[in-house]
């Protein structure tokens, strides 16, 4: 769909050097902007600013506040241990995405070309392993069998890159052209981590080995897992009966016990979501903002920040 975005008819002084600005995309939007480097600073919730597609952050003390925007531009962004990982669209007559590794201060480091449309970004916990997904057919997971996505992992402490892990050797099954892997989730020991695995019209989480290049099924019908701080628990996607423009629900799975617990959020969320702490999670709902809801299935969600999305907490 194309949208008319009609910026700002008037910039109004909040104080503190904060300003608005609005866009019309059908309904007015305002948010507030205060001038301030946009850095990778602990306490700080970073995403990308739906207004203007930027890398910007606001304080999670006070997320509804006024927001600083960089000159970044990304499709999705994460922040791991001072640093990022921005997916960005590339330009040129094809489609493609470019993978730029950023420090505190948002200044390139590295970039790697990356076939598909952006779709996923993560870091490790401590910066050394990433991972992004595309699409390079398709632009959706609401239908199985319909996309095709290409998921890298990249180690940049030992410079190996795998630009496509579908050739990760599973257990108990053969490997087939239909195999699909997105949602790279990775374990404190940077060899570890959790994805999803579609394949014969079926979803499974699985645990892989980086270094190994193999991977062990855990359970089906689970997408777009989020490991838990403590390494303990895994959010994810399910997908469940009901209303079709509504085919997920975030749960949260046990990894000791594999029991699962439905979250307070009902809305259908296609997002890799983040964990803020070992009791919160956060996540993008389109056109709706930034979310959080309680990871023990109580509670009610409420919205972090207004017109924005890929949130992830610096460190």
């Amino acid at each position: 769909m194309v949208r008319v975005l009609v910026v700002v008819l008037a910039v109004i002084a909040l104080g503190a050097g904060a300003t608005a600005y609005a866009l019309r995309a059908p309904d007015a939007v305002s948010v507030a902007v205060e001038a301030g480097p946009v850095e990778l600073s602990a306490g700080r919730l970073v995403f990308v600013d739906d207004v203007s597609g930027k890398v910007a952050s606001v304080p999670l003390s006070d997320p509804s506040g006024p927001r600083r925007v960089s000159s970044l531009s990304c499709k999705r962004f994460y922040t791991a241990a001072k640093q990022g990982v921005c997916l960005a669209d590339r330009s040129g007559p094809l489609p493609g995405s470019v993978s730029i590794f950023v420090d505190r201060a948002l200044t390139e480091t590295r970039r790697v070309d990356v076939a598909g449309v952006p779709n996923r970004a993560k870091l490790s916990a401590d910066g050394r392993m990433a991972s992004w997904t595309t699409f390079v057919t398709g632009d959706s997971y609401a239908q199985a069998g319909t996309f095709s996505t290409r998921t890298a992992i990249f180690d940049r402490q030992g410079e190996v890159y795998s630009s496509n892990i579908e050739g990760t050797r599973v257990a108990g099954m053969k490997t087939t052209d239909d195999m699909n892997f997105w949602g790279v989730t990775f374990a404190s020991d940077d060899r570890t981590y959790y994805a999803t695995l579609s394949t014969a019209g079926k979803t499974y989480l699985v645990r892989g080995d980086a270094s190994e290049e193999s991977a062990t099924p855990l359970r089906e019908n689970a997408e777009c897992p989020s490991l838990s701080p403590d390494g303990k628990r895994l959010a994810f996607k399910k997908r469940v009966p009901g209303d079709g423009a509504r085919p997920w629900r975030q749960h949260v799975l046990d990894l000791t016990t594999m029991v699962e617990t439905p979250l307070a959020e009902t809305r259908g969320i296609d997002d890799q979501v983040v964990w803020l702490d070992d009791d919160t999670i956060a996540y993008g709902l389109p056109g709706q903002g930034i979310w959080a809801v309680p990871a023990n299935g109580e509670g009610t969600p409420r919205q972090l920040v207004p017109h924005a999305s890929s949130p992830s907490l610096a460190s």
